[in-house]
């Protein structure tokens, strides 16, 4: 079989801080979390807010900040762990081979800087000897290709006299302009309107096939996943509990997470930003052994003292729940 394009192996990710009595205190935020993907696939990573979604990408782009840090696992990018890589190394990665779009497209770009400026500093950066000529006539071939009308007027303007929706294509030709081969949004279309969130989500899509590129969208919107994805990883409390292509997983969860956030918002197929039961989310400094769900599971069983093992449900498709087949034949 051909090597993933990214390869994350039993990764896990702590916040380590000493609290005001001095104690060392550890919040196990990521706890074995494990994908791959390919390139020209996106994945959607899915589940209630403080689950680890974005935690993920910050640990797989190298971007964590103190007290968080990488505590085991591997994060293999083209066959190379960038957990065991230098910061240096992973720094010379980063913007060039992969890239991030974040929310909030507005505060993530230099307000001092105009645009074609921060698209030219961003080629420079990792290729030094790229003359200022032709950077420029990239940066201005690449707003095109993300869809602004009038690049090159475009390419002198500010970041505040741009709508929401260009602030995000610009983000996307600022995440493409290395041509990057992996690709992570989160939750890229926040705040925008239904009709901009189609117009962005189908260019993400459009360019991630046409270059090849593998990505991650992180979301709430269950909707965003069935259209726009061929995977999906369904998270909670710092762990991967079901994933596998789009269509099986939605067709026949086999998780009484997934069938929660399912049944949650049928309407809109939307996850709030609410919890999908009125349990509390385990306590991260003090997790409990066996299934991390079975306090708010209607299906909870002494068997699920244990850690529950990973069941294939068919090709792909991973449940990790003790009755995971028994729930598949009764989905909906």
């Amino acid at each position: 079989m051909a090597t993933p394009l990214l390869d994350v192996r039993d990764l896990h990710t702590h916040f380590i801080a000493r609290n005001l009595d001095n104690e060392i205190r550890t919040a196990r935020a990521l706890n074995g979390v494990s994908f791959s993907l390919d390139g020209g696939k996106i994945l959607g990573l899915v589940g209630e807010t403080g689950a680890g979604k974005s935690l993920t990408a910050l640990s797989v782009m190298g971007l964590l900040r103190p007290p968080a840090r990488v505590v085991a696992g591997q994060v293999l990018f083209e066959g190379r762990d960038l957990i065991a890589m230098p910061p240096e190394e992973v720094n010379r990665l980063r913007g060039a081979r992969m890239a991030m779009v974040v929310q909030s497209p507005k505060s993530s770009l230099d307000p001092l800087s105009r645009i074609g400026e921060q698209l030219v500093r961003v080629q420079r950066a990792h290729d030094p000897a790229l003359g200022q000529a032709e950077a420029t006539a990239r940066a201005v071939a690449m707003l095109e290709a993300v869809g602004i009308p009038d690049p090159q007027r475009r390419a002198r303007a500010w970041p505040h006299e741009l709508s929401g929706g260009m602030a995000q294509r610009v983000l996307i030709a600022l995440a493409l302009v290395n041509q990057p081969r992996l690709l992570i949004a989160d939750e890229p279309t926040t705040g925008l309107d239904v009709t901009v969130q189609a117009q962005i989500l189908d260019l993400f899509r459009e360019l991630v096939l046409a270059n090849g590129i593998g990505a991650i969208i992180i979301t709430h919107d269950l909707g965003v996943v069935a259209h726009y994805c061929d995977d999906v990883a369904v998270m909670f409390a710092g762990t991967i509990i079901e994933h596998g292509p789009v269509a099986a997983v939605f067709g026949q969860p086999a998780h009484p997470y997934t069938r929660a956030l399912i049944a949650s918002t049928p309407e809109r197929l939307v996850i709030g930003r609410t919890r999908t039961t009125g349990a509390p989310p385990p306590n991260l400094y003090a997790l409990p052994t066996g299934c991390l769900y079975r306090d708010r599971c209607p299906h909870a069983a002494p068997d699920c003292a244990e850690p529950p093992p990973g069941r294939a449900m068919g090709a792909g498709h991973i449940a990790h729940c003790h009755f995971a087949g028994r729930l598949a034949e009764h989905a909906a």
